[in-house]
């Protein structure tokens, strides 16, 4: 799904013109957000697509967008986007420009400027293609920045939130079925929230009945939502050192609670040993193959890794 922004690059049709020809002729109806943000789907830009070229050759756009709806014009085929593999020099020096925009915005604190390198990312293709290539590089690359002294903790916690902003309204455009089968979220203390958004968007992007809980998660309250929800599978995001034993207290209580509950961990501190020793299972690093074997462990399947 893509903002309206987004859908603009991806068209070529501006933003002015995308909301006149919804309005005008209803050639697009995109969901929204709880905030009333439009949202796109691949179907939506080969519309738009469609229909600018038809205008670019004579056609008014009133004739164009009936001639699409009514099927009396073929749309071009929705191509998926596929994840971007960075492994040639070119690639590698997209993402290094794209992500120094990012951090040059976000050192400044020039929100649009921010808002800006965020779209121009998220316009690089589908979630799927652009979230471990370039969003996750960006964010470990803000993070650094603010360790090493050159962004301001107000300027990262800026960034961070326009970040929170477009994954929060993937999030809630996501198709979810169902009741929640996963909770997702972060053991008690633990606030580094993204990695674990971004995570749980992806899973309900493959259908997965998914709620995402959030932060500093008391032992208390990851038991009761589980209880109250009667999900499958527990997922806990471990950023630092320093969360990994409050994950394996989360863990042991949920034990307690069902011996059969599916208890896993994701993130840059995730792997070792005493959470494998405890039976946790440790998903890969990129958030994509951790969304899929997290979606075997929703389905009662074992999990390839």
């Amino acid at each position: 799904m893509y903002s309206i922004k987004q859908a603009s690059i991806r068209s070529g049709v501006s933003v002015p013109l995308i909301r006149a020809w919804e309005r005008r002729y209803g050639l697009v109806a995109p969901t929204r957000t709880a905030s009333g943000y439009r949202l796109y789907d691949d179907q939506a830009i080969a519309t738009l697509i469609r229909v600018r070229e038809l205008t670019e050759t004579g056609w008014n756009a009133s004739e164009a967008s009936r001639a699409v709806l009514a099927g009396e014009v073929p749309v071009g085929p929705v191509v998926a986007a596929t994840p971007m593999h960075l492994t040639d020099e070119s690639a590698h020096g997209l993402q290094a420009a794209m992500v120094d925009r990012f951090l040059k915005a976000a050192e400044a604190m020039d929100i649009a400027a921010t808002g800006a390198a965020l779209d121009e990312m998220f316009a690089q293709g589908s979630f799927e293609a652009i979230v471990d290539d370039l969003l996750m590089p960006a964010l470990i690359a803000l993070g650094e920045a603010w360790a090493d002294g050159h962004v301001d903790v107000a300027a990262e916690h800026a960034a961070s939130a326009a970040i929170h902003r477009r994954l929060s309204a993937l999030y809630e455009a996501a198709a979810s079925v169902g009741e929640p089968r996963v909770v997702v979220g972060l053991p008690p203390g633990s606030r580094h929230e993204l990695g674990a958004l971004a995570f749980a968007v992806a899973l309900r992007r493959l259908g997965v009945g998914v709620l995402y809980i959030g932060p500093d998660v008391p032992v208390a309250s990851w038991v009761h939502v589980i209880a109250q929800n009667r999900a499958r599978v527990a997922i806990m995001s471990v950023v630092q050192i320093v969360d990994r034993a409050p994950a394996l207290e989360v863990a042991t209580a949920l034990r307690e609670f069902d011996a059969k509950s599916v208890v896993a961990v994701g993130g840059a501190n995730s792997d070792w040993d005493a959470a494998r020793e405890a039976g946790i299972v440790v998903l890969p690093g990129r958030i994509n193959e951790a969304a899929r074997v997290a979606a075997q462990l929703a389905s009662g399947t074992t999990p390839t890794i």
